[in-house]
């Protein structure tokens, strides 16, 4: 995708203050229009669908509807959650609750969920479908499970790993760890180590197997600039394990079965996880179309033009 299109993409940045929390979001197309939802993965943002609004409004498809992006909180240009207590994926759906309560209220919405944003659209789908007109999943299908025997593990891994994060930032949440200010000097830095965008990118585009032009795009919204030095802004307990995870049958009793219109879209070189779970995802959704798309995990970034079509045709149907 050419990056001075990209550049010149119309959009509005808005602000959802929720009972809770803040929500940064972007909004691209006329808010009086039906709302497309999209929902990021973990650790990514708001951003990571810049090339799928492109591809949208190239189809025309922001003259009939608004898409709406936004920042999960501990993400992006949202509010961390106060304290530091261990998070949890249905902090999320809470989040997606009150959002959507307000959303629903002027618009019908539809939910474009990617990776943790699209298992989180799947589990709100799944207890308030009368909420969403038409739900689209890329590369996620369900709440992550695991075996009950895992259990005392998680649980004692996960607190240990807080512990460890809270003596490192004695007195400190997560956002004053983040974003505070004042006028004491600036401490020595180690140089060597300094964080620089060049090699936040090159990390992330290492770990992921993501182009360096997305790594770029996803990481700049994370980043700011303080006292002339790159700093994240992402909360850190977001790395951090959970300290519980669902077994298959809360999952399975939650997930079935639903007769929103799903498109399922996967990647050819996606999670692997995902394709033999087909069968039961057509179990959980009454009215499912499952395609699959050349491309990576990312795919609405990399492959947008053909990700964008798929939902044209699914939400005009």
């Amino acid at each position: 995708m050419n990056e001075s299109i990209v550049k010149s993409l119309q959009y509005e940045d808005v602000d959802f203050q929720l009972a809770h929390i803040r929500l940064a979001a972007k909004r691209y197309g006329n808010k009086d229009k039906p709302i497309l939802l999209a929902l990021h993965g973990w650790l990514d943002n708001a951003d990571s669908f810049v090339p799928l609004a492109q591809s949208i409004e190239q189809l025309g498809l922001l003259n009939q509807f608004q898409l709406i992006a936004i920042d999960w909180p501990g993400h992006g240009l949202s509010q961390h959650r106060p304290g530091q207590y261990p998070l949890h994926w249905i902090d999320y759906l809470y989040d997606l609750d009150e959002l959507m309560t307000e959303l629903t209220k002027t618009q019908p919405v539809s939910i474009i969920g990617h990776s943790l944003g699209g298992i989180i659209a799947a589990a709100y789908n799944a207890a308030f479908p009368h909420k969403v007109t038409q739900l689209v999943l890329i590369e996620a299908l369900s709440p992550i499970y695991e075996s009950a025997s895992h259990s005392k593990e998680r649980l004692t891994r996960s607190f240990k790993q807080h512990h460890r994060f809270n003596q490192t930032n004695p007195s400190k949440s997560s956002d004053t760890a983040q974003f505070e200010t004042g006028a004491a000097s600036e401490p020595k830095r180690d140089t060597s180590r300094e964080l620089t965008l060049e090699r936040a990118v090159n990390a992330r585009h290492q770990l992921t197997g993501m182009d360096k032009c997305w790594c770029e795009l996803i990481i700049q919204r994370n980043l700011e600039i303080k006292n002339q030095h790159y700093c994240w802004k992402s909360d850190p307990r977001l790395k951090l394990d959970s300290p519980y995870r669902l077994t298959f049958e809360q999952v399975d009793v939650l997930m079935s079965a639903s007769d929103t219109p799903c498109l399922l879209i996967l990647a050819e070189q996606g999670f692997k996880q995902l394709k033999l779970a087909l069968p039961q995802a057509k179990l959980w959704f009454n009215d499912l179309i499952d395609v699959q798309i050349e491309g990576d995990h990312h795919l609405h970034m990399g492959s947008a033009d053909q990700v964008a079509n798929m939902i044209r045709t699914f939400i005009l149907n």
